[in-house]
């Protein structure tokens, strides 16, 4: 499973952040060691409250592990690789918490460790933790026998589609997944030679080229927004500029703006105002049937922990009543009996842990398959609409390229000279 950690600070934040219901399916405090309180804000603030005797202000190291998309893991991964990670790091009997979080038919689980030595009154150093924890994702992936992801493979492979916390924010904004608009700008650059093929690549899915005031090539849509093309297409500007050439060719990103402005007809626009609108109503009904399943699955869940709670009460209750007191008490410890009885009440109750961890996992294996069912049917509704913007900003693009005789563009083929000549003569595009 992929392991990233980092050090950190925050106790009610990052509690907050783990335990919020509100952007997760479920959320389950698995496993509390080490601290009085029994609830993760109790805790942290716990930790942070033995971190006032250090000078340490990054208490806390937090880790999310992420199983494959196509895989399941179960309560007892979770924990063996928290295990793992706390050896390899030094963070052994140190306090920590376990909380799992499931989403979109996805699990995966988040440990927080205190990193102040109770003892010591000391942080715990942790040198190279982010190679160390590459190096274990690498070996869970291989020991269950996972496909190795580009990023822990050893040839190096990066994910081209790797994007920051800002360029999430500004996709975001226009209503667009930030993934769909790298690899569009990756493609398009991929597939081009030079700057002229480029620019009609990215005309046909709707993006247009433009003379940064800073940032050299950027890329425009059809709202006017500006996206640095060396940045989101995770390609380094001096290997753009040598592809490309001089970004001076371009015009600037005020012309450009302009000539987006006046192609985007009061009509178009309300195209694409009606083909959002439109989405939004058709995932309406899949909103409405994700929350009563949200709703349902949380309810089967609360019954069946319930249910464990009690059993578990009951049991612990008839075994200790196993156990004489007073004179029989004494009798039984002298003789031996007591421990064997000790012995067998520890091994019925591991055996009970054991049962309940795996209906609990059962539970979530099953709900989780009438969960990805549902994702899989928003995917494809989704896949749908993302064709529809495709194919709307494709005509956007053909109102706004300018319109060229077909003998005109025979001859301009045959004589490219023409072409230069034709560039110089007309009025401000697009094009370079």
């Amino acid at each position: 499973m992929i392991l990233v950690g980092s050090q950190r600070g925050g106790a009610t934040a990052l509690a907050n952040h783990l335990m919020n219901d509100r952007d997760n399916d479920h959320v389950r405090l698995l496993d509390i060691r080490g601290f009085m309180a029994q609830d993760l804000h109790g805790a942290l603030n716990e930790a942070y409250a033995v971190s006032k005797a250090t000078r340490c202000k990054q208490f806390m190291f937090s880790l999310s592990l992420n199983p494959p998309q196509d895989h399941v893991a179960d309560e007892e991964m979770f924990q063996k690789a928290a295990d793992l990670v706390e050896a390899k790091l030094g963070l052994s009997d140190q306090p920590r918490a376990i909380v799992i979080h499931e989403k979109e038919g996805r699990r995966h689980a988040h440990v927080v460790w205190s990193r102040i030595d109770g003892e010591a009154l000391k942080a715990i150093n942790l040198p190279h933790f982010k190679n160390k924890l590459k190096s274990l994702s690498r070996d869970l992936f291989l020991e269950h026998g996972w496909d190795l992801p580009e990023g822990l493979k050893r040839h190096g492979g990066k994910n081209p589609l790797n994007f920051t916390l800002q360029e999430w924010q500004q996709a975001k904004r226009q209503d667009l997944d930030p993934r769909e608009i790298k690899q569009t700008f990756r493609q398009a650059l991929e597939a081009s030679d030079n700057l002229q093929s480029l620019t009609h690549a990215l005309e046909e899915r709707g993006y247009f080229l433009a003379k940064g005031d800073r940032r050299g090539f950027v890329v425009l849509d059809t709202n006017g927004q500006i996206y640095s093309l060396p940045r989101w297409s995770s390609v380094k500007t001096k290997d753009v500029k040598a592809k490309l050439g001089d970004p001076e060719q371009l015009r600037p990103v005020s012309e450009v703006q302009t000539r987006i402005r006046a192609a985007m007809t009061s009509r178009m626009k309300t195209f694409i105002s009606d083909a959002k609108e439109r989405h939004r109503e058709e995932l309406k009904p899949l909103r409405g049937e994700l929350s009563e399943m949200k709703a349902m699955h949380r309810q089967e869940r609360m019954r069946l922990y319930q249910g464990q709670e009690e059993r578990w009460n009951a049991e612990a209750k008839e075994r200790s009543e196993r156990l004489n007191h007073g004179l029989r008490g004494l009798f039984d410890r002298l003789s031996g009996k007591a421990k064997a009885i000790q012995q067998r009440n520890e091994i019925e109750a591991r055996a009970c842990a054991d049962r309940d961890r795996e209906q609990r996992d059962f539970m979530a294996i099953e709900q989780m398959k009438e969960r990805i069912a549902l994702r899989d049917r928003f995917q494809s509704m989704k896949d749908r609409q993302k064709h529809e913007r495709q194919m709307l900003a494709r005509d956007i693009s053909s109102i706004m390229r300018p319109k060229v005789n077909p003998a005109y563009a025979k001859q301009r083929r045959q004589y490219p000279e023409i072409g230069m000549m034709h560039q110089r003569d007309q009025g401000p595009d697009l094009s370079p």
